[in-house]
């Protein structure tokens, strides 16, 4: 499993940004925290596979994740956001953790529920835990509005997508790798071997392993593309279990089977309030069977 970021590697990324940041004057500190953080990237990405029923074509996912309300992402912004994902129809809405940065300490959690509320997919709105959700005496209270907001929460869990042709494709939620228990052994025990499986799992890293359950996609978080991305040198800091993949796609395979795996980049921040060359991303997938394409 991946290493933690050492404190001393940390501040080392840290120091090079900031000298490069004064070396370039205040441009980039000011363009980092206050210009990129509220920029928007919509990221359209087509998910193509044999197992997808043809019933699916076309169907519309989006999928936004790390918003971490309470550390510069303000309660109004993520009004926005959420205007702006009903806005592009999904049929699907999916989740993938850190709702709040620190949940026992969020002051407005009582607005979170209704906004979401508001999100519209017709087949359903589905989410899982990360590691902030589970923090901060956080796993109740982030339960209790996911739910409330008519979300699915899926912790080592499972859901069949079925539309009126009795054609289906699977959406499984893994626990969070760091502060959650994640079980694979549990979450497929009762999923079909012979359907199309989409895993929803925080850390991208736990890819290697969802690889050998036989996982056609996956979806994560947790990385926020690096945050920080220093020129030449890449990302400031990548936390634990998003140091292999850590932004975008990246395709796996073995012997026996191959999976696709998207790394969305996030809406907030955590730890410091700065993005840099790392917009803010919401992740448009369009399912089509493969088929389609032949």
């Amino acid at each position: 499993m991946p290493k933690k970021v050492s404190r001393r590697s940390f501040l080392k990324k840290l120091i090079q940004f900031a000298l490069i940041s004064v070396g370039s004057g205040t441009g980039i500190y000011y363009y980092a925290r206050d210009i990129e953080t509220k920029m928007l990237k919509i990221t359209e990405q087509k998910i193509a596979h044999p197992l997808i029923p043809s019933g699916f074509n076309g169907c519309k996912i989006v999928q936004f994740s790390d918003t971490h309300l309470g550390f510069q992402y303000t309660i109004k912004q993520f009004e926005r956001l959420i205007a702006k994902i009903n806005s592009l129809s999904p049929d699907i809405i999916l989740f993938t953790g850190d709702l709040m940065d620190e949940p026992n300490k969020y002051e407005e959690r009582v607005q979170i529920s209704p906004i979401l509320s508001s999100l519209s997919a017709p087949l359903g709105k589905y989410c899982i835990y990360g590691n902030h959700d589970h923090g901060g005496y956080g796993s109740e209270l982030y339960h209790s509005i996911m739910t409330q907001s008519g979300f699915q929460v899926l912790k080592n869990d499972s859901v069949t997508i079925e539309l009126n042709d009795e054609s289906s494709i699977q959406i499984i939620g893994i626990d969070d790798a760091m502060l959650g228990k994640p079980n694979f052994d549990t979450t497929m025990a009762n999923v079909p071997s012979d359907t199309f499986k989409m895993l929803l799992s925080h850390a991208p890293d736990i890819a290697d392993l969802a690889l050998k359950y036989g996982i056609d996609w996956q979806l994560s978080g947790h990385s926020h593309g690096g945050q920080i991305k220093i020129p030449f040198a890449g990302a400031l800091v990548t936390p634990p279990y998003a140091e292999k993949y850590n932004e975008g796609l990246y395709h796996l395979e073995n012997q026996n089977h191959s999976l696709t795996l998207y790394v969305n980049r996030g809406i907030g921040t955590t730890r410091l309030p700065f993005r840099f060359l790392s917009q803010p991303e919401l992740t448009v997938f369009q399912l089509t069977s493969e088929d389609k394409l032949s």
